[in-house]
């Protein structure tokens, strides 16, 4: 995702017009959201009203982790929750040093993906590659999910400079098989961007085989970008969910394709799935998705949503189901 600024949290007064908007667009279920978090019903949130744009999650035993692209102070913020409603962030950077590829510009650190690769935990995460002046992807790993992740390799994971660059990697695994989904930052330079899968080892630290295109932006709402991937498996049929458009803008929304077969070919949908408008104007520019499995054991989908005027970008969370292998988010 592109750099944006971050800004100090709203006060009581603005969190509480939030929740009555959410209120008269139907979203919440009670007054609860006053305080910022919402409680039960088909779109919760923000759960998180602070800077946290794309937000990763992964569960670990009961707690789930959450992670996303900088802020002021750290490279990679974290945050854990028990029930994907209540967060407490923590103060720890969970990257605190990047690879010596990198650029030392906390502002270019973008899009963690945490997984566990089954001897610890990796973390792959886009930075600024010194040589080229692009967008890069790196990985790191730690023994647990609250790191701190240590870089590993001379040099960036995937990193295709004559591309524009590759941003927003998301992990797959099929059949015991690890794949890095990601994008080619195409749109720096005036190219088209592609959403690629590459397999890697298993604890992500090498890719093992060339990147297979899968699609790149061509419907009139996409505009020029498609970006952050996260991709799951349901009913027999591949869903890969992505944003596009314009970050900064109602514009920004969540689009899906599906397949058959993991390689594609992969068959958009013509309308996105979220959209500043499908919230009735409560979440705007909703993007940057992941997916994750929620304490009752359903689909929840997990985003951000900018606030107090495209200030900076709060964690959404939404219930997700699947009609004929098609996603399907509640309350839009």
């Amino acid at each position: 995702m592109p750099h944006h600024p971050v800004t100090h949290l709203p006060g009581r007064f603005l969190a509480l017009l939030a929740a009555v908007a959410l209120a008269a667009a139907g979203l919440l279920a009670s007054p609860a959201a006053a305080s910022g978090v919402a409680a039960r019903g088909p779109v919760q949130g923000p759960v998180l009203d602070r800077e946290f744009a794309d937000p990763d999650v992964v569960k670990v035993g009961r707690t789930y982790h959450a992670y996303a692209t900088h802020d002021d102070s750290r490279n990679v913020q974290h945050a854990t929750s028990a029930d994907l409603t209540h967060w407490t962030v923590v103060g720890a950077d969970a990257l605190p040093v990047l690879g010596a590829w990198a650029s030392p510009d906390r502002n270019r650190v973008w899009a963690p993906e945490v997984y566990a690769n089954g001897k610890g935990f990796t973390l792959h995460y886009t930075a600024q590659d010194r040589a080229s002046g692009r967008q890069c992807i790196g990985a790191a790993l730690a023994a647990s999910p609250d790191g701190p992740f240590r870089p590993v390799g001379d040099g960036p994971l995937i990193c295709p400079a004559a591309e524009g660059g590759a941003i927003d990697a998301a992990s797959y695994t099929e059949n015991g098989r690890r794949y890095v989904l990601w994008k080619n930052d195409g749109n720096c330079c005036e190219a088209d961007t592609w959403i690629h899968l590459q397999p890697v080892t298993r604890d992500g630290s090498r890719t093992t085989g060339p990147a297979v295109r899968l699609f790149k932006q061509d419907l009139p709402w996409e505009d020029k970008l498609v970006e952050a991937p996260t991709l799951v498996k349901r009913n027999g049929r591949y869903v890969l969910f992505y944003s596009a458009n314009f970050y900064r803008s109602d514009d920004y929304r969540t689009g899906y394709a599906v397949a058959s077969s993991l390689t594609g070919p992969y068959a958009k949908a013509a309308a996105p799935l979220m959209t500043t408008d499908s919230f009735g104007g409560a979440v705007r520019g909703p993007g940057g998705q992941d997916v994750v499995t929620g304490p009752d054991g359903r689909d929840r989908i997990v985003f951000h949503g900018w606030r107090n005027g495209f200030a900076y970008r709060a964690l959404y969370v939404a219930d997700l189901g699947f009609a004929n292998g098609r996603p399907v988010v509640r309350g839009t």
